[in-house]
């Protein structure tokens, strides 16, 4: 199955993030705020993007800690169609999290972002059907050199859908091919280029020609 694309904007500025949004949308399956944009702005940012690009979906990228339900209510409120849980936090409070959504019938991607054995939680994680499980490198890691290649090989087995992130770009997403995940999100590899916008198409379409064989 082809894989959607998400594209992160993990920046600090309305008007620049709304610019962004405008360019990329006919490009992209999903909008994501990311957490440095929610945590400068608010969740107003979500509403306005769900308000503006209203057939698109809409990610909110909490990555709760804590108190899943109500955070997970607050990003479903403001318009997000999907919102984020650590896959470090308590089982509890995903778990909070994912019923929160199913009652309202929207999403859910546990972010394993910094979970150093990831397969094991992971295991333990899908017992809870999240919609999504995020293999994720920060932005740190990838400055030390490490990339989503390095984990999601061990991951593919898993019965919940994967989404991949960290420094995937246009010239490296060929090797993602062989571990079918469900979402690609892209964060630099679009919003830092010169142009975004043939950025997002070029990568979209790179995704309809290595998945059109699937």
């Amino acid at each position: 199955m082809k894989p959607l694309l998400q594209v992160a904007l993990d920046i600090i500025d309305r008007e620049k993030t709304l610019r962004l949004a405008a360019e990329t949308a006919n490009s992209v399956d999903i909008i994501e705020a990311g957490t440095p944009l929610i945590k400068t702005v608010g969740l107003s940012i979500v509403r306005e993007l769900k308000r503006l690009f209203p057939r698109k979906s809409i990610v909110a990228d909490m990555k709760t800690a804590d108190t899943g339900a109500l955070e997970a209510r607050l990003a479903f409120e403001a318009g997000a169609d999907m919102t984020t849980v650590l896959g470090s936090a308590s089982l509890f409070t995903i778990e909070e999290a994912i019923l929160e959504a199913k009652i309202r019938g929207k999403k859910v991607m546990v972010d394993l972002i910094g979970v150093e054995d990831k397969l094991t939680r992971a295991q333990v994680i899908q017992r809870l059907n999240p919609d999504y499980i995020g293999v994720h490198t920060g932005i740190d890691e990838q400055v030390k050199g490490k990339s989503p290649f390095q984990n999601v090989r061990e991951l593919i087995k898993l019965k919940v859908p994967l989404a991949v992130a960290g420094g995937i770009k246009l010239e490296n997403l060929e090797r993602l091919r062989e571990f079918k995940p469900a979402i690609i999100i892209v964060g630099g590899g679009i919003i830092r280029k010169e142009r975004p916008g043939e950025a997002a198409k070029a990568i979209k379409e790179k995704i309809n020609e290595l998945w059109s064989q699937d």
